[in-house]
């Protein structure tokens, strides 16, 4: 190989050569100016395949040869990363979880166990607290925290508000107090988790971005399954006692949290997208295994924000505008229906309304309390195992496909459970409709439950991905809450038998609302390739689907 910068520089025209001089001397980066002239002929050739392979180091081309044979051999640190991001990700589950158990304390405690439509009222609003808060505040701050603090900044700031939310919680003396101290929660983990799902992404090289997407919802599972854990370690203190302590103990992951996020890089995005390309540089070769593959990707961006630049003539939209534009423009108008199509699914399938109610709902079937709290780890430690599948799942079968492969048979699980409820208190009852709990819970996890917050964060363009995935994580609170809000005062007017019926039907719905309005992007680039699914419109795009169907070929 060559190891002479001037030979490498012969490969470049003299524009490209410039440019990349330019922007070494302008972001502080001359002491890395070989990698960067291997990097512009790098793209140079992968733009075109008649222009000379770069000459690269032993290393170098050893690394990018396993991007593809080994993509899963990374930096200790990357992967250090993506675990800090999911502590976050613990104590969104962890957080329902804990109410779940609570909810068979709380409300005698409080004085809210009469079982008037106010008391009901009341404490649905008390277990949707801190949906309505991820809706209408925290998913929304984003931004704006974002812009000013960073990806890590947002995340502590997250979850200090996440952690002064758990220790109020567990200290509140009346029930006006508890609802105002889970709404500080609830603004937390949605900045957090809009925040995390943005960081971890950024941070992960584009070949396993999908994989590594999974972990928010398989860490969520996790802090589910601790949660239920919690309840049962619990089940012996004091009655006075037992919801303080379960309201609290969510917060064991935000301590390490808090701690550790300031130990990892800063997304280099974050960076480039404020043209602080040197620091972004420096982030991202941490994550990376060579200087090659970090320059690579921040010359790419540097080279994307020249051309968006331009055509915006260096005036940026304002937030107004850009809000507008996911109605204003049909590309991103056909993302929008898609992205909020799965996230209601994943709401009206029913998943919340176990994680929160379990608990309640095996008591009332004829469970003891601790039987039932057994019951509802159980459920917990399946959502956990049965999410993992989806590191694989996500890309073998793609998005769409697995979304209307998974609702159908957890429609018809939900409606032989209904059914089941009819049986008369028993052994029988009890195992049957707890496995067809089980059952529901392992086809959610790799499917509805790990695919909407991995699909809306890649359907819309990047102009608009942060207010997109906002957005996205705004509808899903904003469905839990309501869902979480009705179901006390569901149960009592449907009774269990009828309740489980319910979202037997609203399964059925999810899956037609898929077929209609999402697309499959498994495969598919973030930029023009999500373009080319999303511009058909809509019409087009169901009347594709209809010929495909009578012709046979079912395309999913």
């Amino acid at each position: 190989m060559r190891d002479s910068q001037e030979a490498d520089e012969a490969d470049l025209t003299g524009a490209q050569h410039e440019l990349v001089e330019e922007f070494a001397e302008t972001y502080g980066l001359a002491d890395h100016l070989d990698v960067f002239h291997r990097v512009a002929q790098l793209l140079q050739h992968i733009a075109d395949n008649e222009n000379p392979e770069p000459d690269l180091t032993a290393g170098e081309a050893q690394a990018l040869g396993r991007e593809t044979s080994h993509p899963w051999h990374q930096p200790r640190l990357l992967y250090f990363t993506i675990l800090v991001c999911s502590l976050g990700a613990i104590e969104q589950g962890w957080a329902q979880t804990g109410i779940n158990g609570a909810n068979l304390f709380l409300g005698q405690a409080l004085g809210i166990d009469s079982g008037s439509a106010h008391d009901s009222f009341i404490l649905g609003l008390i277990n949707c607290g801190i949906y309505l808060a991820q809706g209408l505040f925290g998913a929304w701050l984003a931004e704006p925290v974002n812009s000013r603090l960073g990806r890590r900044g947002a995340i502590l700031l997250a979850s200090s508000l996440a952690l002064l939310g758990n220790i109020g919680s567990a200290l509140s003396p009346s029930w006006q107090i508890l609802l105002l101290c889970r709404l500080i929660l609830g603004t937390g983990l949605g900045l957090n988790s809009s925040t995390v799902n943005v960081y971890a992404a950024e941070s992960a090289p584009a070949y396993i971005r999908g994989g590594l997407g999974v972990s928010w919802q398989m860490f969520t599972a996790a802090g589910i399954c601790l949660g239920f854990l919690a309840n049962v370690a619990l089940y012996s203190a004091p009655s006075d006692l037992i919801w303080r302590l379960q309201l609290a103990v969510p917060l064991a992951p935000l301590i390490p949290l808090l701690l550790l996020i300031y130990s990892c890089p800063e997304s280099a995005a974050w960076f480039t997208k404020r043209s602080k390309y040197g620091l972004a540089f420096a982030s991202l070769s941490r994550l990376r295994n060579t200087e090659l593959q970090a320059a690579c990707e921040v010359y790419s961006a540097y080279l994307s924000n020249r051309i968006l630049n331009k055509e915006l003539d260096t005036e940026q939209p304002s937030a107004f505008t850009a809000l507008a534009s996911l109605i204003t423009v049909p590309r991103n108008r056909h993302a929008l229906y898609a992205s909020y199509t799965v996230m209601l699914s994943q709401q009206i399938c029913g998943i919340n309304i176990i994680a929160f109610y379990s608990s309640t709902i095996f008591s009332s079937s004829g469970f003891s309390t601790q039987a039932a709290l057994w019951a509802s780890v159980i459920f917990g430690l399946l959502n956990f195992l049965f999410a993992i599948p989806a590191i694989w799942l996500m890309d073998a079968l793609g998005r769409r496909s697995i979304m209307l492969w998974t609702l159908p048979p957890m429609a018809l699980t939900m409606f032989f459970a209904s059914l089941s409820l009819s049986l008369p208190e028993g052994t029988a009852r009890f195992v049957l409709l707890a496995g067809l709990v089980y059952l529901f819970c392992m086809l959610y996890s790799p499917g509805v439950g790990p695919v909407p917050c991995a699909y809306s964060a890649e359907v819309f363009p990047l102009s608009v991905r942060e207010l997109g995935m906002s957005a996205a994580i705004s509808t899903a609170s904003l469905w839990a809450t309501v869902l979480s809000l009705t179901f006390p005062a569901l149960l009592e007017g449907l009774g269990e038998q009828g309740s489980f019926g319910l979202y037997a039907g609203l399964n059925v719905v999810a899956w037609l609302l898929c077929w209609m309005f999402v697309r499959e992007t498994k495969g598919v680039s973030l930029d023009h390739g999500m373009d080319e699914v999303f511009l058909p419109d809509q019409t087009t795009y169901m009347r594709q689907q209809l010929a495909a169907f009578w012709q046979g070929r079912g395309r999913t």
